[in-house]
């Protein structure tokens, strides 16, 4: 006997309900979802970047700038380890990935490893006569720059969240490149720069004399063609930095305040507490932007950035520091700009593909089922619901691959009542009752649903997986399409079937 508990029916129309009002959303105009109460659904589909137009960038960061850092940081480590040991060197310098120490005696050697093994543990040590040479493991090397990539994705998306542009992608490609994608962006003009500048912030002491040791010289940005020898160590850095806002200097003049966490605050107090009178340089991107005098002791933890700029570029300096340094530069490979009337012609392709499939597939099952292909067009309706119900909650971006993904599912979404339809009519025709064939054409065709949606699952795990972009925007709404279509096509459908048998009770079969 054909059965359905109340309480699965009430399940089934609670969700199909639930789906209306989630989905009704996207057929909404924005003003009236702003008047809608909080307590209604208010999510709609996120539009991709060939749908809504906006801009695609393609960027590569500079990995092997990284290493040349490291083998810096290792020299600058390395130098007062062997000073305070009183370990005499000919020459200190750094290699390709590492450093290599020139030692007066060999006796040295085994000291110089254990100072090399304090510093950096993986380093790979190779002694040559009186020569000791130290480079980074290729796992340390690889480590290094996956740590960069992870960094640098995350500064990105800081970065462009802070500018106000809304569901941005950006995703890891290959071993050194990030792709961005900004919908509804049709000028990357401002992106690009706050993407193209490191904002690597430091300070350092200024050599006053100009004949120290573990020096380098860097162009003043306020008087172009000058430069200044400043102490190579930075006593500060930007990552103390727990905060930097628009501000103002004595004069007036737009300003970078900024703040330090506990560590920073105590080292600038101690700083300027020994070191007053000097000049006290703050360097980005190897340029310095400001070098004031030390009057005296500053312990507060706070600071502002003086220098010639404007409220735009203190607004975006300010911006660039909150969102932190990248850690290696970033160069733009490939830039391109999808127009929002090319975005609008694909969303009304789709819309006409959508429309024409949901038709085609209704107007055949109508003919081949009549009364029962009504009931599974009513189902696949709710399948179409149900699919932009959920990518709404989730709120997935929905691409032109993914409007494929939904006229697929629409294909597929009655291929499961063609399955029972065809049982129930074997089991007409082998003479059972009504009822009975129904039940039958149910249960029976159930393993081989399950099976051929679960085949097409699987492989949509596997395209979300190893895809990128557009394959990733199809798996997703396949994906979706074949657990909605399973549930409309088996439970939607055999509650109105179901309905229609203990409402009209017939004797004879027509399918």
């Amino acid at each position: 006997m054909v059965y359905l508990a109340r309480w699965t029916k009430i399940s089934i129309i609670a969700v199909c309900v639930l789906g209306l009002f989630l989905s009704l959303p996207n057929i909404m105009s924005e003003n009236l979802r702003m008047k809608m109460p909080s307590f209604l659904p208010s999510k709609t589909v996120n539009l991709g970047l060939d749908l809504r137009g906006g801009s695609h960038l393609l960027l590569q960061v500079d990995l092997k700038t990284v290493a040349t850092e490291r083998a810096e940081e290792l020299l600058d480590s390395l130098r007062p380890e062997l000073r305070e040991e009183k370990i005499g060197y000919r020459r200190l310098n750094d290699i390709e990935n590492g450093v290599r120490v020139e030692l007066r005696e060999e006796s040295d050697l085994d000291a110089v490893k254990k100072i090399i093994r304090g510093i950096n543990r993986d380093a790979e040590i190779t002694v040559k006569e009186s020569t000791v040479e130290a480079v980074f493991s290729e796992a340390g090397i690889q480590e290094m720059q996956d740590q960069t990539m992870g960094q640098s994705i995350e500064i990105v998306r800081r970065r462009i969240d802070e500018s106000g542009t809304k569901e941005p992608t950006i995703q890891r490609q290959g071993d050194d490149r990030i792709l961005v994608q900004l919908p509804g962006l049709d000028n990357p003009e401002e992106i690009k720069r706050l993407l193209g500048t490191t904002a690597k912030l430091s300070f350092h002491l200024v050599d006053m004399d100009g004949r120290g040791t573990g020096t380098m010289t860097l162009p003043l940005a306020d008087e172009p063609g000058q430069t200044l020898a400043i102490n190579r160590k930075a006593e500060l850095t930007g990552d103390m930095l727990v905060n930097a806002s628009v501000s103002q200097d004595q004069g007036g003049r737009p300003a970078v305040g900024f703040k330090f966490n506990g560590v920073g605050a105590k080292k600038f107090c101690k700083l300027s507490a020994d070191n007053q009178g000097k000049l006290f340089a703050i360097v980005l991107d190897k340029i310095i932007i400001s070098a004031p005098r030390i009057n005296e002791p500053i312990c507060g933890g706070q600071g502002i950035i003086t220098g010639t700029f404007t409220i735009k570029e203190v607004s975006d300096l300010s911006t660039l520091l909150r969102a932190g340094a990248l850690p290696a530069p970033l160069t733009i490979l490939e830039e391109r700009t999808v127009g929002p009337s090319l975005g609008a012609d694909s969303v009304e392709a789709g819309k006409i593909a959508s429309v024409i499939g949901l038709v085609g597939v209704l107007i055949f099952m109508l003919i081949t089922y009549g009364r029962f292909g009504i009931y599974a067009g009513i189902a696949l309706i709710a399948n179409v619901v149900l699919i932009f119900a959920s990518l709404s909650s989730f709120q997935a971006t929905l691409t032109l691959p993914g409007i494929a993904g939904i006229v697929l599912t629409i294909g597929m979404a009655v291929d499961a009542n063609v399955l029972i339809f065809e049982r129930i009519k074997e089991e007409i025709t082998n003479g059972r009752s009504v009822m009975s064939a129904v039940d039958a054409g149910f249960s029976r065709a159930m393993s081989t649903i399950i099976d051929s949606n679960l085949t097409t699952l699987i492989a949509a795990v596997i395209l979300y997986s190893f895809g990128t972009g557009p394959i990733k925007g199809f798996s997703v709404t396949l994906m979706i399409g074949i657990l909605t279509s399973m549930f409309s096509a088996i439970m939607v459908t055999r509650l109105l079937i179901v309905s229609w048998l203990h409402r009209t009770k017939p004797s004879i079969l027509k399918i």
